[in-house]
This record gives C-alpha cells, structure tokens and sequence, in this order.
C-alpha cells in the first residue's frame, strides 16, 4: 500500500514492487461491491444498478504494476458514489433534509442527475424509489470520497517527488453507442485532456498517435474531455499531467450480460503495449524537462 491514507477495504492500490514510471493509475468506476443497505433503498433490480459501472476496467488495467507503477481502484460502486466529481455535487430534491451551504446544487452534472451521489444511472433510471437522508450523503462523502482522494493525492506526490513530474491515467469505459457529434465515427477510445489545460498537448497527441497505430480508433475530448478528477489534477506547468481515456465497453463486454467477450485479453494486452509505448515516450524527455515544463 501507498501508506495508511490508503489502508481501506473501501477502495485498494497495487502497487509495484518498485515504481518505475512517472505513471499513476487510477480505477475509480470499476466497483462492484454494492452494500445491502444502499441495494435495499434501491428501486433497481441488480443487474439494472450496474449500468454505471466500468465494467472490469480495473482488470484490463491491472498489468500496470509489471510495468511499475501503482493503480488506485474503487470497490464501491458509481451509483454508491461518485468520487470523480466535486465533493459536495448534491440534489436538494434526493434528500431529507437541508443540504450544507457549501454544496453546489446548481451544476450541470447533478442537474443531469450525476452528482456526488448520484440520482440516475444509465438510461435515465431513478436510484432510489424515495429520499434518503442527508446525512447518508454526507457520510459517504467523509468515509469514502474524502479518503480516496487523499490516497490518490499521496500517489501523485509521491511520483512527482521521485521523477519530477506525475502522469496520472484515469481509468473509464463508454456504452459502445457512443458516436462523435457531427461524425459517424464510434471510437474505440477517447482521450480527454480538458481541452488541452490538464495535460500537455504533446502528450495527448502522443497518446492518441499510439492508440491508432496498434489500429483502433481514436477521439479527443469529444464527447468526454476529462472529469473532476483529469480537471482537478491536471497541472501541466507544474509537470502534474493527467488524461482520461475512454474506451468502448462494445469491445470487450457483452453490455446486455456483462460477460466479459473473448477479445477481452487480446484487449487488456494491446492496452499494455499502449501504456508502455507512453511510458517510454515519456522517458525519452532529458531528465523528463521538456514535458515537465510544457
């Protein structure tokens, strides 16, 4: 484990027996541990609650500590909570009782039923059949989120202190419907970089190069460019770098069944020669300056 901000049965970090890259990984839609509680205030059956999830991106990642470096990932559920969101991202309509004054009940995300603690799931479908208590929300914000994103923050430090700059890799998957407005086009992956201010730009056209040259097809920041977290972390002037990248669930998981399909290794492994490729890009920086200070 990174150290104790990271000692959780809520949310794990492997690590590598020794970090190796300026790479951080970081699962946090992967969860798939629902608790009795939160399934009984539910009105989904259990396959319906799962919509939310990435499914099995921790999985196709995992490989990440051979390469050398740690992956942070959720047990918890999306629909539970979402830690890739700000902290107070609340509905007023959801709970009994009155929200803190800090919370931000007017942005976009919980507007569209996807805060902090989150209303829908996929396709529109209401969570919970009545309110639930305010202090449920803010429990799960104090016991979980919080403690989450110190370990993530722990880890990014740590990388920047050892090489002088951190790549953090956000960890997500799509519906295999998604299409580019304007376009035909169905990516096999999206890289989201903010529109350029979470990583730099030759970083993400270098992840994008590489993806399409192991033959897949590639989008940027179109329709997903990034959230809380790829914004939040992301500090490219200071040689803090972070990217989302996307990919479509049509590649690797039946979405109707959940069962993982037979391409899902050949997948897991063309990822790893996408992250290695990347890393060793990385490294050919001297001393890692040019990207650090891009």
């Amino acid at each position: 484990m990174a150290d104790d901000v990271c000692e959780t049965d809520l949310f794990e970090v492997l690590e590598p027996e020794t970090q190796r890259i300026p790479f951080v990984f970081n699962s946090p839609h992967s969860g798939r541990t629902y608790p009795p509680e939160f399934l009984s205030q539910s009105r989904l059956d259990a396959m319906s609650i799962r919509r939310s999830e990435d499914h099995y991106v921790d999985e196709l990642f995992h490989f990440v500590t051979d390469l050398g470096a740690p992956l942070l990932m959720a047990h918890f559920p999306r629909a539970f909570l979402d830690v890739n969101r700000e902290p107070y991202e609340l509905d007023p309509r959801m709970f009994d009782g009155a929200l803190p004054s800090h919370a931000n009940i007017g942005s976009l995300r919980v507007a569209g039923g996807l805060g902090t603690v989150p209303r829908l799931v996929a396709e529109n479908m209401e969570i919970y059949g009545r309110r639930i208590p305010v202090a449920d929300a803010l429990e799960r914000i104090e016991q979980i989120y919080k403690p989450y994103h110190a370990c993530l923050r722990r880890l990014i430090a740590r990388t920047h202190v050892q090489f002088g700059l951190s790549v953090l890799i956000d960890c997500h998957s799509m519906p295999g419907n998604i299409r580019v407005a304007g376009s035909t086009q169905r990516p096999d992956f999206i890289v989201g970089d903010r529109y350029g201010t979470s990583a730099s730009a030759e970083l993400s056209r270098t992840a994008v190069t590489i993806l399409e040259e192991l033959g897949f097809s590639v989008a940027r920041n179109k329709p997903y460019a990034g959230g809380f977290i790829t914004e939040h972390y992301g500090r490219p002037a200071r040689g803090l770098h972070a990217l989302q990248i996307e990919i479509n669930r049509g590649l690797y998981v039946d979405e109707a069944t959940l069962r993982k399909k037979p391409g899902f290794a050949n997948l897991a492994q063309a990822i790893a020669m996408f992250v290695s490729q990347l890393a060793l890009h990385v490294g050919t920086y001297p001393e890692n300056t040019a990207l650090a200070a891009e």
